[in-house]
């Protein structure tokens, strides 16, 4: 079974295409910064004592490496694969 989506076939929605156009104007590294930052955040609440704040915030590490990731990709290839 065919599972692959050949070019053309598939396009994204004139929403996605505009907050890719503004999110891809983003360096990668705000991305990059922003999750160390809450790593580090979250290490500092760690060591005053603050546990559930410091886990909270250093969960969004993952979701802000991701965002830069899916970034890149946009800048890269675009999210449509006709324009």
């Amino acid at each position: 079974m065919e599972t692959t989506v050949a070019r053309g076939e598939a396009t994204e929605d004139q929403f996605t295409g505009a907050i890719e156009k503004q999110t891809s104007k983003t360096p990668s590294s705000v991305f990059l910064g922003l999750a160390l930052g809450s790593m580090a955040i979250s290490a500092m609440l760690k060591i005053s004592g603050k546990n559930n704040w410091a886990l909270f915030v250093g969960q969004w590490a993952a979701p802000f490496l991701i965002m830069g990731n899916y970034n890149k990709m946009v800048k890269q290839h675009g999210s449509d694969a006709t324009s």
